[in-house]
């Protein structure tokens, strides 16, 4: 095989550069009033082993009412509570675009007191969206994932989490959405990251793919583009443009810290001025401990206990490092491994660095 010319393959090692960097519109953007919608419901699941509520004012209620329904009249004075059964919160996803017929997965949390909800059954229980309108029915045998066992003696093993579980495909679609895919002579692709050089540029390339200037960025999250009012035909439109690639504006150069955790990510362009930095560790042991006195032989003398309190100092030896202007992020995290700082003492640094103004980038502690 012989070898390709040394501009052909510096041509090619170009263009697989530039492609690699950029991204498709699909994974940058997304269609404004494509998106999902969240639902909700109240239902009894039945058939558990003993580990539904045992005393749960609202799950007899639900029982009263449910059985009245079906001509069932339990008097007041009498009181249910049955461990079989128990009041759950169901909640789902909708899809944009889903039609009624289609099945939907869903989630079903206890409410009150139950151990488990392994081998229970969900009663038919509307999901209900944030207008109060029912989208979807749900009703389906759980599938539980985690596991309690309890003794008489009040210990107990749990694996997981038994007072939840998920029925896939448990719910069907009943009432679709409306959206505004259809409507109206442009659609909009919203960035899932504000930045204006972004969007330009995903105007731009559009126009130049297009060969005409039928998009146009209204902000830096908003890129409108006229599209044809034939539905098939919009639905063609909009997947060649999510094929397409755009170079996305780089982000602003920020430093995030995790308090709790000590995670410190440093992202790119992050530059410090010039600076001096020393990095020291002070470490006190104090040491409690008690001397024991005892008197002479054939002496009158008492044995006497004494407090003995041994402090020890040690400090570990601290270099200065000197950080030049404009330094990359490879040279900072060079330059605090040299000085040997653990995460909790990088935070100090970077605080201390951005406190001077010798540190150009966000700080942003979470």
């Amino acid at each position: 095989m012989r070898h390709l010319p040394q501009w052909i393959a510096a041509t090619l090692a170009l263009l697989m550069s530039a492609t690699a960097s950029a991204e498709r519109i699909k994974d940058l953007a997304s269609l404004a009033g494509v998106r999902d919608n969240q639902l909700l419901g109240y239902g009894l699941v039945v058939g558990l082993d003993g580990t539904g509520d045992s005393s749960t004012a609202f799950t007899e209620q639900s029982m009263r009412s449910m059985l009245s329904q079906y001509g069932v009249t339990i008097p007041p004075t009498v009181k249910i509570s049955p461990k079989n059964v128990a009041a759950v919160s169901i909640h789902a996803t909708l899809p944009p675009f889903s039609k009624p017929g289609q099945k939907i997965d869903i989630t079903a949390s206890s409410l009150g007191n139950a151990k488990s909800l392994r081998g229970g059954s969900l009663l038919m229980t509307p999901l209900r969206g944030a207008d109060g309108e029912v989208y979807a029915i749900a009703q389906g045998d759980l599938i539980v994932g985690g596991l309690g066992v309890s003794g008489n003696d009040g210990s107990r093993i749990a694996i997981n989490v038994p007072s939840a579980g998920r029925i896939p495909n448990g719910a069907t679609v009943e009432r679709a959405v409306p959206n505004a895919f259809n409507r109206g002579e442009a659609i909009v692709f919203n960035l899932h990251s504000p930045d204006f050089t972004t969007a330009k540029r995903m105007a731009q390339a559009i126009n130049k793919k297009l060969g005409s200037v039928q998009a146009k960025a209204l902000d830096p999250v908003s890129i409108a583009v006229k599209a044809p009012e034939d539905p098939g035909q919009r639905v063609a439109f909009v997947s060649y443009l999510e094929t397409m690639h755009v170079d996305p504006g780089h982000a602003a150069a920020k430093i995030i810290v995790n308090s709790r955790t000590g995670t410190i990510v440093v992202g790119n362009h992050v530059t410090v001025m010039p600076a001096a930095v020393t990095h020291g560790s002070l470490t006190v042991t104090i040491d409690e401990g008690v001397a024991i006195s005892q008197p002479g032989a054939f002496s009158n003398g008492e044995t006497v206990v004494a407090p003995v309190t041994d402090i020890t100092v040690e400090q570990q030896d601290s270099r200065m490092f000197k950080l030049d202007k404009g330094v990359t992020l490879n040279d900072i995290v060079q330059a605090v491994n040299q000085v040997g700082a653990a995460p909790g003492d990088l935070v100090a640094i970077l605080e201390a660095l951005k406190q001077a103004g010798a540190l150009h980038a966000q700080l942003i502690v979470i």
